[in-house]
Formats: C-alpha cells, sequence, structure tokens
C-alpha cells in the first residue's frame, strides 16, 4: 500500500503515434442524462463513425426516456406515481433492469438500493443547502427505503412499490448501462473500436486507432496530465465514483453525495472508487456499493467476484487495489 495524493482519473489512449490501417477516431462530446458523455468511434471511414456515434447517441436518449423519473410520461415515473396503489406493467426491458437491480441490493446486503431516490429532498449537493438535515428528517426518507419492498409480477412484467410514498432511480447504475446498450450497437456497425464515456463510466471495444488494446491512466489530481501509471482494459469497463467534487461542508466537515441507503447519511472512509469488469451496468452499481460498504468489507466483496478488480483511494490518500489487479509503472520515481 502506498500513500499516494491520487484520484483516479479516465484517459482515453489516444496516444498512439501513427495510426493503424489508416484508422482515425473520432469523438462527439455532449450533454446527455444530465451528464457529460464522450462517444468514439474508430474507423477508416469518417461517414461510417459519425453514423455510429449518432446511433449510439439516439440509443442514450432511448434509454433516458425509459429510465427517467423526471420525465413524467416514463415507465418509471409511472411506476413511483402508483407507490402504494397499484402494480404498473412496463416493458421487458425496464422489468430486467430493476429485476438486476435488486439481485445487486441482495449482493451487496443494501448498499446499493434503486428505492435510495426517497432520500432526494433532504441532501441537494447544488449549493442550496445551508445545513445539516435534521435527524428526524432523514430517518423518515430511509424509512421508505427498502429494495425488498419492490415487488416484480415475471408473468404480468408488472413493478409494485409496496409503500405509499416509496421512489425508484437509477442514478447508480443508469449510466453504465446507458454505455453499455450505446456500444453494444456501434460495435456491430463496422468500426474497428470504440469507447463510451459517461462521466466515468467507461466501456471500450474492439481496438484504439493505433490499433491496440484501450489503456486508462491513473493521474495525479494536483496534474491531471501527470500520468502515474497505466492499465491494459482492452474491451471491458471503468467506471470511477469519487466524492472529491460534489459535496456540501458544514463546521468544516465534508459531506459527499454518496449516500448510505441503509441510513440516510453521507459515507466517509474512500474519496475514489474505480471497479474493472465486463460490464459497465454492473461495475457502476459495485463502484456506489463499494464506496458505501467501506475499505474493507468493499475490498473483501470485490475480491470474491470472478472477473472483476477495483482501485480504491482512502480519505487519507491510500492507494490501494484488489487481489489480482496489476497496474503498469511507467515511471518507478513516481511511485
Amino acid at each position: 500500500m502506498k500513500q499516494l495524493g491520487l484520484l483516479i482519473a479516465l484517459l482515453t489512449s489516444f496516444l498512439s503515434a501513427t495510426s493503424s490501417q489508416n484508422n482515425q477516431s473520432y469523438t462527439e462530446v455532449l450533454l446527455l442524462m444530465g451528464s457529460r458523455f464522450e462517444i468514439t468511434a474508430v474507423a477508416t471511414n469518417e461517414n461510417q463513425a459519425k453514423l455510429a456515434i449518432t446511433a449510439g447517441i439516439e440509443e442514450i436518449k432511448r434509454i433516458e426516456r425509459l429510465i427517467s423519473s423526471w420525465d413524467a410520461k416514463s415507465q418509471t415515473s409511472k411506476i413511483i406515481a402508483n407507490a402504494g396503489i397499484q402494480a404498473v406493467e412496463v416493458d421487458q426491458e425496464l422489468f430486467n433492469l430493476i429485476r438486476r437491480s435488486i439481485k445487486i441490493s441482495n449482493l451487496t446486503h443494501g448498499a446499493f438500493d434503486i428505492s435510495y431516490a426517497s432520500m432526494d429532498k433532504i441532501w441537494k449537493f447544488d449549493g442550496s443547502m445551508k445545513s445539516m438535515p435534521d435527524s428526524a428528517s432523514v430517518a423518515a426518507s430511509v424509512s421508505q427505503i427498502n429494495y425488498k419492498n419492490i415487488i416484480l409480477d415475471e408473468e404480468k412484467h408488472s413493478v409494485f412499490l409496496k409503500n405509499p410514498g416509496m421512489k425508484i432511480g437509477f442514478g447508480a447504475i443508469g449510466k453504465g448501462y446507458a454505455a453499455n446498450k450505446a456500444l453494444d450497437l456501434m460495435a456491430k456497425m463496422n468500426l474497428d473500436g470504440a469507447l463510451v464515456n459517461a462521466s466515468g463510466d467507461l466501456i471500450s471495444w474492439g481496438k484504439d486507432q493505433g490499433g491496440k488494446d484501450w489503456k486508462i491512466g491513473i493521474s495525479n489530481p494536483k496534474n491531471k496530465s501527470q500520468i502515474y501509471s497505466w492499465l491494459t482494459i482492452g474491451e471491458t469497463a471503468v467506471v470511477t465514483s469519487g466524492n472529491y467534487e460534489n459535496f456540501v461542508e458544514f463546521n468544516g466537515i465534508k459531506y459527499s453525495h454518496i449516500i448510505d441507503p441503509r441510513t440516510g447519511y453521507p459515507v466517509k472512509g474512500l474519496s475514489s472508487v474505480t471497479v474493472i469488469c465486463p460490464n459497465a451496468e454492473l461495475a457502476d452499481a459495485l463502484a456506489t456499493s463499494v464506496f458505501v460498504l467501506g475499505k474493507d468489507k468493499g475490498l473483501e466483496l470485490i475480491n470474491h467476484l470472478n472477473g472483476i478488480e477495483c482501485i480504491l483511494v482512502t480519505d487519507e490518500q491510500e492507494l490501494i487495489t484488489s487481489s489480482n489487479l496489476k497496474l503498469e509503472y511507467h515511471d518507478t520515481k513516481k511511485n
């Protein structure tokens, strides 16, 4: 373990001096799902690359319409509006996403819970909060959080929130799911490589413009252009969650936007969690889960899952990796 002033930054590997077979990378950056998306296609044909990027964008917009809790017409909003009243029949796609979310809740013993959304009026991280919420309000919000009260009917493809006032939200899994779906679509469009980066939820396919495996870099937060080490990811997903940008501060104490759904209070102990696995949706959910579980239990969880690795940075800036993760140090003087 090393004491390092580092956080995990995602840096796509467009550093090859020469391209392979005249491949070029084409990237579009835009706001989707309330987040910054970078969508990259690697191809010899510019028109084909742009068509693939457009298809990826449209797929993300489609998913946003499906899972948005802000759109009153979305199926998710209808589920929330009928909490404690009746079940709502939904598309198989949304039903499956909710079912997978509940499985992750079981795996993490409630550290991940899409019914956390009932806390949305308690903690605000947009600058409007001027004082700590009172304990009674926090307790009331937590009383509505319990993934076991999300009732699924396999035959009717319906979802029922058992108690009035319950809500669901996909903030901790939705961007990863959207990145998965967009990349799956782009990979079928005669490209040599593609990458979707949804504000730290990144998934790659194929090769970069140099014909090499995709890489990410671990950088120094004081100088993000300074790479500490590299990690070759190939075709996989890397999701980073951090508490260093979105937080409130009262009486000199910082409270992050990552909240333990079991207590209703922001978590402490970790400043950054990066999860590496083949699926961006799962990596997204696990990154949040590890944050909530903390260093010891979070690392234990990841070390028991096949094909999944993580990098943790504690509040004391201690860098910790899971058992089988190998970093590529390109300058040992920075160790």
